[in-house]
């Protein structure tokens, strides 16, 4: 997962937390027990078969799933719950929440028209302002995008909040 996303961090954060060896598992699938044919062939052990380092990679992926599960909603489960491993989840979790590249470069094209013709509406408040704001930031830089001046471009805004203020106040102090 190249850049990271509040989700995708929340999720790494959540895992780890537990246990951190399970998010390493979740990026790159668990390693089931298996055994090799006298002609090559790769399958999966029985069962009854396995050792206990065998049966700790399993639960490793039991816990995983399980994390995964306890961290989303009712309708994502109903997405993934038919997926046997925690990578699988992962995957479609991922591609749910911060999309395909197509879906992420629409994203960062629609942020940066949103930052770059940012103003502040008729009768807001700057709270609301910068919270709107906030929201246009936050998504930049979960895309991997940083504006430095962001913070100056709010500065503004609260200059102009405050000058407006004074200038109601004359208006009103005149009458």
């Amino acid at each position: 997962m190249g850049k990271t996303t509040p989700f995708g961090r929340r999720m790494k954060i959540f895992v780890q937390a537990v246990d951190y060896k399970l998010w390493k598992i979740i990026l790159e699938g668990p390693q089931f027990p298996t055994t090799t044919s006298a002609e090559g062939v790769i399958s999966f052990k029985p069962e009854a078969t396995w050792t206990e380092e065998d049966r700790k990679k399993v639960e490793l992926n039991a816990k995983d799933i399980n994390l995964l599960n306890c961290a989303i909603s009712f309708e994502e489960y109903r997405w993934v719950s038919r997926c046997t491993m925690a990578k699988e989840i992962w995957d479609k979790l991922q591609i749910t929440h911060e999309g395909t590249t197509i879906v992420k470069k629409t994203q960062i094209d629609m942020l940066n028209k949103e930052y770059e013709i940012f103003a502040m509406k008729e009768e807001e408040s700057i709270d609301e302002l910068f919270e709107r704001f906030n929201i246009i930031i936050v998504g930049l830089d979960a895309m991997g995008i940083t504006y430095p001046d962001s913070v100056l471009k709010i500065e503004k805004f609260k200059e102009r909040d405050k000058e407006a203020a004074q200038e109601n106040k004359r208006k009103i102090s005149a009458r």
